[in-house]
């Protein structure tokens, strides 16, 4: 007999409020008529979606139509073990909890042994049975998280190369190779790598070509953007939290550095983290154990960590920004990213690789660069790097009105001081009464104070004028404690 009436289901688009998502649904496999008619009330009024088969070949069928997230199943059932159908709905991604009358635990733990996630004694309390189902959930929902992150990481990950013949860059890889060959080494804990460049560099390429060379390259790659991360929420996006934890705790949270399990954490911009995060980091990588907010227990960091940044970390560190303990932790191997405008004749290449790409999204015939198109993009300093090389190569791509990229097509300043022709040339003398002798600090000082003045205190304007990003202004303008 199976129960479909009205009172035992839902519609499948019905919300479960509080987990915001839709219904977690749970097959009942259970020949003991009533008592399951009591479990699928429980089950309902707690905001879960239930089915119910009293055999086997019952439970099958159902299975294929509803397709149940979780399954509570009965080791005696009338036309055979219940052992038979675990394999089965296990195999098929379905959490299993089994139910044992008393003296069936044998039962029970070969049930444990197949892949069942817990196991219930009968006669069974629905409230203990309740609680079980919600922490079997949550478990579900993590796996499956983790599950899609890797995937997704993994499918980032393919075919992950690095473009460019030039001197700069081929060394680069030669240190990618020899690090990755060396974290391969033995089961000793991976050294720290801290990947320095300007904006735009393709720090993150170099990250997740790491984790491609290395054998594990089929564990999560987690990348972290540590300037992106709002700082109220900092500490338990890394470290995660319990349950009540503090006012937003709704629930039990794995952070991104459990979640890492024993693949790659990459924590980019990691000159962002705030002092008090440094110091728990700091902890983290020396005794590789992490604690959830608002927990006792300490878990093992299995991950490899690889930081980036385009902040001068020493100057930080001299600064009083950057622990100096944590910088020394992270700079065990470092790779330093050549800027575009020092790679030579790989700004050629990669043009027509992101050229190339841009055809086959578009659907677009294939285009050529004219010769002052090329000369242009030779001379161009680039200081955005690959990343402003592909967005500037995808607009012209775009824009083109014929099969071949004008330097018209390309827009760019043979200077980059020359982004807007209505803004004068920045005057770089000293003033009349300036020292004879001035310092570098100084003249830098005094240079930045002349662009913000031309360009009407914009800094994104006087950033351009400068030829610098404007991560790098703001960051010269703190320390010279010039206010915009």
């Amino acid at each position: 007999m199976q129960l479909h009436a009205n009172t035992m289901t839902k519609p499948p688009a019905a919300v479960n409020t509080r987990f915001n998502t839709t219904l977690l649904r749970v097959l009942l496999v259970e020949d003991e008529v009533l008592f399951a008619r009591a479990v699928a009330k429980r089950l309902q009024k707690a905001g879960y979606e239930c089915e119910h088969a009293e055999t086997i070949a019952d439970g099958r069928a159902i299975a294929k139509q509803f397709q149940p997230d979780m399954a509570l199943l009965d080791m005696r059932l009338p036309d055979g073990n219940g052992l038979d159908l675990l394999a089965e709905f296990i195999s098929q991604g379905i959490s299993v909890i089994v139910m044992t009358a008393y003296g069936e635990l044998n039962d029970a733990v070969n049930a444990m042994k197949l892949g069942a996630i817990d196991y219930l004694k009968k006669p069974i309390d629905l409230e203990e049975l309740l609680l079980i189902v919600e922490k079997a959930e949550g478990a579900t929902k993590l796996k499956t998280h983790l599950d899609y992150s890797r995937q997704r990481n993994a499918h980032e990950a393919e075919g992950v190369e690095m473009l460019g013949e030039s001197p700069a860059i081929a060394s680069v890889k030669m240190q990618v190779k020899r690090i990755a060959q060396l974290v391969a080494i033995g089961d000793a804990v991976p050294p720290t790598v801290l990947i320095n460049g300007e904006t735009g560099t393709g720090k993150d390429v170099v990250a997740r070509l790491l984790h491609q060379m290395c054998e594990q390259n089929d564990r999560p790659f987690v990348h972290v953007d540590c300037a992106s991360l709002p700082s109220e929420l900092i500490e338990s996006e890394l470290f995660g939290h319990e349950k009540g934890a503090f006012t937003s705790a709704q629930g039990q949270r794995v952070g991104l550095i459990e979640a890492a399990e024993d693949g790659t954490l990459f924590l980019d911009e990691v000159g962002e983290l705030p002092l008090a995060l440094q110091a728990k980091l700091l902890n983290v990588l020396e005794r590789r154990m992490v604690r959830r907010v608002g927990s006792t227990k300490e878990r093992p960091v299995l991950a490899r960590f690889v930081a980036a940044t385009n902040r001068d970390l020493h100057a930080m560190v001299l600064e009083g920004r950057f622990r100096s303990d944590l910088y020394y932790r992270l700079n065990v191997l470092n790779i330093m990213m050549p800027p575009l405008r020092e790679r030579g004749d790989d700004v050629v290449l990669l043009s027509r690789h992101f050229a190339t790409q841009t055809e086959r999204r578009y659907g677009l015939p294939k285009r050529y660069f004219s010769h002052e198109a090329m000369q242009l993009l030779r001379r161009y300093n680039w200081p955005g790097n690959v990343r402003e090389l592909r967005h500037q190569i995808s607009r012209a791509v775009l824009l083109s009105s014929g099969v071949e990229v004008t330097a018209d097509d390309l827009a760019l300043a043979i200077q980059p001081t020359q982004f807007h022709t209505n803004v004068e040339p920045l005057d770089i003398r000293p003033a009349p009464q300036a020292p004879s002798l001035v310092t570098l600090d100084s003249a830098e000082k005094m240079l930045i104070e002349n662009s913000l003045k031309q360009s009407g205190n914009n800094v994104s304007e006087a950033a351009r004028l400068l030829g610098i990003t404007r991560m790098a202004m703001r960051y010269r303008m703190e320390k010279h404690g010039i206010k915009s």
